[in-house]
């Protein structure tokens, strides 16, 4: 069974239109052969139960009264009537008054011996043969001769059985031919629908494996859910490249002067004499180590951001959880103890569409820049503000000038006051986080001499799951 689904789903589709609309032909060929042969059966037993009929009561007619005794005179157009079914045996039967066969075959009985039967139809049997039987009744009110006579007139089913299988044969000759034509139509309907998708895998099959371009859209509406679902595909696809390319950029650019730095130390410190010197060589190269090691940080932190930008799920996450796990994971406290963080936090949610991981990385970078070029008090919230959410870091220095702030954010970008020693990365990746979840870094002076860096989002609206 399961060898037989494989290759079922291994099949083009034209094939598995054909085959369900020949399945639904057989199945309903079956059924339509039930209903017509009923439908035949009741057609051949209305038209031969007329000439039954019809031939009772011609012979019942040319029945009449002669010397106080009937007399019956067979019509000959009783039995034409009934030599329309030529293949058939026909018996017929005259009951006198008391029960007395006036003529005909005695063999013919009334059903279940009833003398009472005096109109309508049975069926019985002829000489071991299925026939099926007509009953006239003549009622006589003479002074000789009172009473009822009946005629039994009857045939067997050949011709009733012909016609039936007739009326079936001729219906499933027209199914077979309408079934036919339903094949051979779904089949160029569906090679019309399928050329679309040729030239789509043409076109894809020709492209550049570097071209991750949208592709043309102007095709059927079925078919363009497929297209846009590519072509979203295809750009998730080239912003993950992307991201790559520049990660990769950005390691080599970044990598490549304190790893010269520090071969440049350690070269002046094995040809240096004296111990004085020698102690100062270390001391740099400490300082050059810690620095390449936060440098090693961020470059990690933004390869995590650049792989759950598109991977991650997006959830519903309340920006305040995120402000307040920062805090109180401490890490500023360990590392710039002289330094007062605040956490403001309202009562009501702030929610957005995001990941928790990359909003934590970027709010720790913005908190890392605050409390390496900003001045105490630092405040870390989350607040709300007409349909957008924002989680934001804000100090009491006045920040850069706006000539520096506008370049702020950008890769290599270091500042003015970074005074060469950071790589430029921490806004980097907070923009980056930003653009992954269709928001914004904002960098502002607001009121009291106070400089914020924020990430604003698209807020969840109320209600919503």
């Amino acid at each position: 069974m399961t060898d037989l689904i494989r290759r079922l789903a291994s099949t083009s589709l034209t094939a598995r239109v054909a085959f369900g609309i020949a399945f639904l032909l057989i199945f309903g060929g079956v059924i339509v052969s039930i209903a017509a042969f009923a439908y035949g059966r009741e057609a051949a037993r209305s038209a031969y139960d007329r000439l039954l009929l019809g031939a009772a009561t011609g012979i019942a007619s040319s029945i009449t009264v002669q010397d106080d005794r009937p007399v019956i005179e067979l019509p000959v157009s009783a039995f034409e009537l009934l030599a329309l079914a030529p293949d058939d045996r026909i018996g017929y039967r005259i009951i006198g008054p008391e029960g007395v066969t006036l003529t005909g075959y005695d063999e013919i009985t009334l059903p279940t011996g009833r003398r009472d039967f005096r109109e309508g139809f049975f069926d019985g049997s002829f000489f071991g043969e299925p026939a099926r039987f007509a009953v006239v009744s003549r009622r006589f009110a003479e002074r000789t001769l009172n009473g009822t006579i009946k005629v039994v007139v009857g045939q067997t089913l050949r011709a009733r059985n012909d016609m039936a299988y007739d009326i079936t044969r001729k219906a499933l000759y027209v199914l077979a031919a309408s079934g036919l034509a339903m094949v051979l139509l779904s089949v160029v309907v569906v090679r019309s629908v399928l050329q679309p998708l040729e030239r789509i895998a043409g076109g894809l099959s020709a492209r550049d494996p570097h071209d991750l371009t949208p592709l043309d859209t102007s095709v059927p509406r079925e078919t363009a859910v497929m297209i846009n679902a590519l072509n979203g595909f295809m750009a998730r696809l080239d912003r993950q490249m992307n991201s790559m390319r520049h990660l990769i950029s950005d390691t080599a650019h970044q990598l490549r002067t304190p790893v010269a730095a520090l071969r440049a130390q350690a070269d002046l410190f094995t040809d240096e004499p004296e111990l004085s010197r020698k102690e100062k060589i270390v001391e740099r190269i400490q300082t050059r180590t810690a620095s390449l090691g936060r440098l090693l940080d961020q470059l990690l932190s933004q390869a995590l951001v650049i792989h759950r930008g598109d991977s991650a799920r997006r959830e519903k996450v309340d920006l305040r959880d995120i402000a307040l796990d920062v805090f109180e994971e401490g890490d500023h406290a360990v590392l710039n103890p002289e330094f007062d963080v605040i956490l403001d936090i309202g009562e009501d949610p702030v929610e957005v569409l995001a990941d928790v991981q990359s909003l934590k990385e970027a709010l720790k970078n913005l908190l890392n820049n605050a409390l390496k070029y900003g001045r105490s008090p630092v405040r870390v919230g989350a607040s709300l503000q007409g349909g957008r959410a924002s989680i934001w870091v804000e100090d009491a220095g006045g920040g850069p000038v706006d000539g520096v702030l506008a370049e702020l954010g950008s890769r290599f970008n270091k500042g003015a006051l970074s005074r060469q020693s950071s790589s430029g990365l921490g806004l980097a990746i907070a923009h980056s986080v930003a653009l992954s979840y269709d928001g914004e870094l904002r960098l502002e002076k607001t009121g009291g001499a106070r400089f914020r860096a924020a990430l604003v989002f698209a807020a969840v609206p109320e209600g919503r799951a």
